[in-house]
């Protein structure tokens, strides 16, 4: 069947991109446990709402090789189209997300953190420069760093994240 042309190239590859996704959930932290992981629990519901599926979930610590490791493993499995990790993307010495996860990326799409410090900048104001919140793609497939606060994953998921994951695994070509 060919698809009448509509002369937006985006409206087009949201119309041919697959809806769902399976997407491996990550949350760093050293002080919370599962039934505390209330980030990755609003990071879940939104995707299950959005129509995509949870592949896989977990909670490891604080850890640039326990990241590393965590999402090699993740990489590897066919079921899996797209990462999330929540938290370690502050300021303390133990946040290690964004300096792990930057040099694994194939391509970072900087666009992300700019936009979700323009929405977060009318409930957090100034704070709202300390994200450190990170998006590209590794091996094709896309992956979203965001914080540890359940308010900023439910702002990345409901603004960014959802709406733009189809559209980016098509461009992406993720399997």
């Amino acid at each position: 069947m060919t698809r009448k042309a509509t002369g937006n190239p985006v409206e087009e590859h949201r119309k041919q991109a697959r809806q769902r996704a399976a997407v491996a959930l990550i949350t760093l932290s050293t002080t919370r446990t599962a039934a505390q992981d209330k980030s990755g629990d609003v990071i879940r519901e939104q995707l299950e709402a959005g129509g995509h599926t949870v592949a896989v979930r977990r909670l490891i610590p604080d850890s640039r090789a326990a990241l590393r490791s965590a999402l090699r493993s993740v990489l590897r499995r066919d079921d899996v189209s797209a990462v999330i990790t929540t938290g370690g993307t502050g300021l303390a010495a133990s946040d290690v997300t964004v300096e792990t996860v930057r040099p694994m990326l194939d391509k970072e799409l900087t666009g992300f953190n700019a936009l979700f410090m323009q929405l977060s900048y009318p409930e957090a104001g100034a704070a709202c420069m300390l994200s450190r919140a990170l998006a590209g793609t590794i091996k094709g497939r896309p992956i979203f760093c965001l914080p540890g606060s359940t308010r900023a994953c439910r702002l990345a998921m409901e603004k960014l994240v959802i709406p733009e994951l189809p559209h980016i695994l098509f461009i992406a070509g993720a399997p």
